[in-house]
């Protein structure tokens, strides 16, 4: 497509038609302005059309359309004139009219610019059909020859022949690697090396004679300014250039997708001096009313122009009429925004033991009301800037269990308290399954997990208590968890306000500790397998050696039992292999066992001592510190350096050693400890003094004693009232300054 310059005729050609239009805009820089398309001429070429040049004609139209197999076709209104085959072709490139020259300008496929003048296009008889290079040439026409050539010796992106009054002649070609300007002779008058990929490129005016601008675009999202080679500005686009122009001052690009961008090149200006200092005294009240204004505004603004994110996950199950894990439940993901999205994903991340066969999704948009809607969409980009968006929510419990008759002797139990008569374990259940061994007075309910443990809920018939127990201590937290929560909804939709679920028993340190025991075994393990096979590579790469040696040597020598060394390495090399890799799998089981453990222990905790969401957030934060174990920093020692920084800050036993331990700077390098013996003291230091009435918080001043109480005299009270109204009128003229 191109633009003549007389009046608003636009050229429109397809692969196969030619159309000439004429259009009128009735809105300036506004998308999808009207337009009024009158048709004028329609003509069917015989051959694939490539690129199409507009001639400058005064009166009429001239148009120059390039084909895919190298013919330049020469309409005049609606009448084809002639064709002329360029020699030696074999790929379409870019094709510009110098008007200075009454020339074509191309660049073959020989990576070398060429010139034809109209005047041997129209006299080169010869050129008129396409000639085989093996045949001999036709005799009695003219040849068609360029007039003059230059090798660039690279593929060109673009010609452009500016047409400046105040501006030299000149011809700029943008190659893939540089930039060329050629005088109308093809004498190059500089070229410049680019260090990055060029997109598009668009030649203005410049202030200064002789000097041409350029704006060169990149596949960096790069625009720079440049005059003649030397860079003079440089800005930062969210999309690559495939077209840039200048229209009034406004650069307008393209983007490859089809969007297309008005901006322009600089900075705001600042228009901020400092004031003056005025001595006078503050009007109070004339400033605290501004400073409501001011809020006030800001609030409205807010609230008005900031992005509405929504995002809200929806599990729904399927009516399960037997209780079974042979299901998958759905999930619905609808996030609305009220600005158009470009690009969105869903992540999912779920906690080991629990995989996912497909953890990424692309999201689907659909538009209501003026409203986008996305189902599967998490993470997005709005305009180039990346938002990102959490939300959980919880599987159900038939996932990982199946109901089993319960077990009656077990090793490990735990008690929940409430304060509420005892309820029907089958009612609280209800609706999610039927079960398979129902109890006739629902005070017992089991269940069996994927693993093989058999977990047991027992409700009293006469107190408010309820037990669980099991073989594993770790498999009781996710039925302990279901159990607090279902009591949470269960009373909540009776209305009772005033629910309350405790733990009186001790901690079970002892049994939690076990589990942490073996996790931290296996992990010495494997970096004790890690260190004998760096021992045996070693020795395998020193017996290769050795036999290379002898087997390079011009006299046979005895290999001496080396071949027999070589493969002993090799199989103990294998063998070790073969139990790392089987350490590493039981590693993972067993740090799974070591957060459901702590899990569990924090669950036990906050039912203890009547923890707050936040308090217990924090808690986990520094049980949990790390998500999986890696060889360079494992959950032993890092969560010793947790405990540890609550013990010395919040949970400290006087403000003195809080200070002290807040003035230290870093901490020990974190590495593998040599035993848990530390760690255990740590934790069983934190749960004595959360038992203590410590209050787990962030702040450095949480358990600062308070100064007694004195009582001031009159005077006194004045004074200090005169001092907090200085204080605040201080704060307020610094905020008002900043």
């Amino acid at each position: 497509m191109n633009v003549n310059n007389r009046g608003h005729r636009e050229v429109i050609f397809s692969v196969r038609s030619l159309k000439v239009l004429n259009f009128l805009v009735y809105t300036k820089l506004t998308l999808l302005s009207s337009l009024k398309l009158c048709f004028f001429t329609k003509n069917e070429t015989l051959m694939k059309a490539f690129f199409l040049i507009a001639l400058p004609c005064s009166d009429h139209h001239y148009l120059c359309i390039q084909s895919m197999d190298g013919m330049l076709m020469f309409f005049e209104q609606d009448s084809y004139t002639f064709g002329r085959f360029l020699p030696g072709f074999l790929l379409p490139g870019p094709l510009a009219y110098n008007p200075r020259t009454d020339s074509f300008l191309t660049v073959s496929s020989a990576r070398q610019l060429e010139s034809y003048k109209y005047e041997t296009l129209t006299v080169a008889s010869d050129a008129e059909t396409r000639q085989d290079a093996n045949l001999p040439l036709k005799s009695g026409g003219k040849r068609l020859m360029p007039d003059w050539t230059f090798v660039l010796g690279e593929q060109a992106l673009d010609i452009c022949v500016p047409s400046f009054s105040h501006s030299s002649a000149s011809v700029l070609v943008l190659g893939e690697r540089n930039l060329f300007c050629f005088d109308d002779n093809g004498h190059i008058r500089f070229m410049k090396k680019l260090e990055f990929n060029p997109s598009c490129f668009l030649p203005y005016a410049s202030v200064t004679d002789g000097t041409i601008n350029l704006l060169l675009g990149n596949h960096n999202n790069m625009l720079q300014v440049y005059q003649n080679v030397t860079l003079k500005w440089a800005a930062q686009l969210s999309f690559v250039p495939v077209a840039v122009r200048v229209l009034k001052g406004v650069v307008v690009s393209l983007s490859s997708d089809g969007h297309l961008f008005c901006s322009y090149m600089g900075t705001d200006p600042s228009f901020f001096t400092t004031p003056k200092v005025d001595a006078r005294e503050a009007d109070y009240e004339q400033v605290e009313t501004e400073m409501k204004k001011l809020q006030r505004c800001i609030r409205e603004l807010t609230r008005t122009q900031g992005n509405s994110w929504t995002f809200l996950v929806h599990l729904s199950m399927p009516q399960i009429h037997h209780f079974t894990i042979s299901f998958v439940p759905s999930v619905q993901v609808h996030l609305k925004a009220n600005s158009v999205l470009q690009s969105s994903k869903l992540f999912i991340c779920v906690q080991p033991p629990l995989a996912v066969t497909q953890d990424q999704f692309k999201m689907i948009v659909t538009r209501i009301f003026g409203k986008i809607e996305l189902l599967h969409a998490c993470m997005f980009t709005v305009l180039g800037c990346p938002r990102v968006l959490q939300s959980r929510f919880i599987l159900p419990l038939a996932l990982v269990c199946v109901p089993t008759s319960p077990a009656k002797s077990t090793k490990f139990k735990i008690t929940v308290d409430t304060n509420q008569p005892p309820v029907d374990l089958s009612s609280i259940f209800q609706g999610k399954s039927t079960l398979s061994h129902p109890d006739k007075d629902g005070t017992c309910l089991a269940f069996q997990f994927l693993s093989g443990a058999k977990v047991t809920m027992l409700a009293s018939k006469t107190s408010q208590r309820y037990r669980v127990q099991s073989d594993s201590f770790e498999d009781m937290w996710l039925v302990v968890k279901e159990l607090v929560q279902r009591f949470d909804q269960h009373f909540s939709k009776l209305g009772i306000k005033d629910f309350k679920k405790s733990y009186s028993g001790t901690l079970p340190l002892q049994d939690y500790f076990l589990s942490v025991d073996r996790h931290f075994q296996l992990r010495v393990n494997s970096q004790r397998y890690q260190d004998l096979l760096s021992d045996q590579a070693a020795q395998f790469r020193a017996i290769q050696r050795r036999l290379l040696a002898r087997f390079k040597d011009k006299t046979p020598a005895p290999l001496q039992n080396l071949d027999t060394l070589l493969d002993a390495t090799y199989n103990q090399m294998m063998a070790l292999a073969d139990a790392a890799a089987e350490n590493q799998v039981l590693l993972v089981e067993a740090f799974v066992r070591v957060r459901s453990a702590t899990h569990l222990l924090v669950l036990l905790l906050s039912l203890w001592q009547g923890l707050t969401p936040d308090q217990t957030a924090i808690l986990e934060a520094t049980l949990l510190p790390v998500l999986q174990d890696t060889p360079q920093l494992g959950w032993e020692e890092c969560c010793d350096a947790a405990v540890s920084h609550l013990l010395r800050t919040c949970l400290s036993r006087s403000p003195k050693d809080q200070a002290t331990s807040l003035a230290q700077a870093g901490g020990p390098e974190l590495s593998l400890p040599q035993d848990t013996s530390r760690l255990k003291r740590h934790i069983t230091l934190l749960c004595d003094r959360i038992g203590k009435g410590g209050r787990l918080t962030l702040c450095s001043e949480a358990n600062v004693q308070v100064p007694p109480l004195t009582i001031l005299s009159s005077l006194e009270t004045m004074q200090v009232h005169h001092q907090s109204r200085v204080l605040l009128t201080l704060t307020k003229l610094a905020y008002l300054n900043n």
